[in-house]
């Protein structure tokens, strides 16, 4: 069958790895790439919200499945956009239809499921420009840390955690009245700090069954000791090395199962990948947000561990047979160290030039933000490079990520050096 990807992140480069891997897989497009996915298949210089172009590439090319990596396309209802076109109707969307996607599209309506469908998470309350007085107010009854989220989407970078009650106040102010991330927080939700350690939890759905793949923790701060801004994600680590068998039980039984039926009951049209960022407060887990796509850079964890043929379980996905397929797992362990621009998460430099790449030996390279130009590999984005290793523990990987972090090169290179710390 031929497959179109949509992105070009270091977590299309893994999907498009996986696939290319598949027998079932004829020609693979990716639109619109990276210089990773160059070397799979085929790149198509094309917008993820295009959908009128993404049409027309999927009559040209006969494309069978469209496997949707960024959350915009889905939350902009791309699968809704097939669905409604006789001429592409046919053709196998993997990710779910927009009324779905509002789980991710906006923080109010997660809550509202969560809640609606008694899923452990924090007590929270959501506001406006016009009822940012009430929201000093209920700043007030809670307890110091402070979290703020931007209702919409707004590139992983929408969250603020304060101290100080003051500087929570001028934050929401900023958020709703001087509207610091445009549309994303015309509605801010503010939310009871839950004090403990994150991890993902990542569930394939057809709408019917699940099944759950690999858990998986990663370092959001920029800075070591999770310290600074906020970026899209620095390294991760898979498996939790603190994720039980008891406690992913309790995640199964407590949030996975309840999340599913509670699409049913809802009548939210799912197919696809569900990412359940969650916290371990003392021994109990409880959400703190829904994705509705694969995260990045715990892809580039997750997939290396997975080891049926993806194209067959998307297929199972897409037909509603995912409960005939049994996935099988890789014992070894897999963690990522992200490179990222001089600069990032604020402004920085593109087009510096990488070398190294064709040194790196036991490692996986997930290309992100970068591109070929004039025949070089040149960064192109803020996160630049994913270095993926296995090993019998979590340990044993990260040192080898380092080891061949060691032989690559560009200008103004940054990278945490303190991936699994916390462990």
């Amino acid at each position: 069958m031929n497959i179109l990807i949509l992105g070009s992140g270091g977590r299309e480069h893994t999907f498009a790895w996986k696939i290319a891997q598949s027998p079932k897989c004829d020609q693979l497009y990716v639109a619109p790439g990276n210089s990773g996915t160059d070397k799979v298949g085929t790149n198509v210089n094309l917008s993820v919200t295009d959908f009128a172009a993404i049409k027309a590439l999927v009559l040209e090319k006969k494309i069978d499945m469209v496997v949707v990596g960024p959350e915009d396309p889905l939350v902009q209802g791309v699968h809704d956009f097939f669905l409604n076109d006789d001429a592409i109707k046919h053709v196998s969307v993997i990710g779910p239809q927009k009324k779905a996607a509002e789980l991710e599209g906006s923080k109010e309506f997660a809550k509202e499921f969560l809640f609606r469908h008694n899923i452990p998470t924090a007590a929270y309350e959501s506001f406006t420009k016009e009822t940012v007085e009430k929201g000093y107010r209920f700043l007030e009854t809670l307890n110091a840390p402070y979290v703020l989220k931007a209702d919409g989407l707004a590139a992983g970078k929408g969250v603020v955690i304060l101290n100080n009650l003051e500087e929570a106040k001028a934050e929401l102010k900023s958020m709703l009245v001087d509207a610091k991330f445009g549309q994303a927080s015309t509605k801010v939700v503010i939310e009871e700090f839950l004090d403990g350690i994150e991890l993902s939890c990542f569930v394939l759905t057809d709408g019917e069954n699940y099944k759950i793949l690999p858990t998986a923790k990663d370092y959001k701060r920029i800075g070591e000791g999770d310290t600074g801004l906020n970026t899209g994600g620095m390294g991760a680590v898979s498996p939790v090395p603190f994720a039980t068998d008891e406690f992913l039980n309790k995640i199964e039984e407590r949030i996975v199962k309840p999340t599913i039926s509670g699409f049913k009951k809802d009548n939210l049209p799912y197919v696809g990948f569900v990412f359940i960022g969650l916290i371990k407060v003392g021994d109990e887990p409880k959400v703190i947000e829904y994705n509705v796509r694969m995260g990045d850079p715990e892809t580039e964890v997750v997939f290396p561990r997975l080891r049926n043929d993806l194209v067959e379980v998307l297929q199972a996905m897409a037909n509603g047979t995912l409960d005939e397929i049994n996935i099988e797992i890789d014992e070894r362990a897999a963690t990522t160290i992200m490179l990222v621009s001089g600069g990032y998460p604020e402004a920085y430099e593109k087009g510096k030039v990488i070398s190294g790449v064709d040194t790196i030996e036991d490692s996986l390279a997930f290309h992100a933000g970068a591109v070929i130009k004039d025949g070089d590999i040149v960064t192109s984005g803020g996160r630049v490079m994913a270095i993926t290793s296995y090993g019998n523990t979590y340990q044993e990987a990260i040192k080898k990520s380092y080891q061949n972090i060691e032989k690559l090169h560009f200008d103004k290179m940054k990278y945490r050096k303190d991936i699994g710390f916390d462990l």
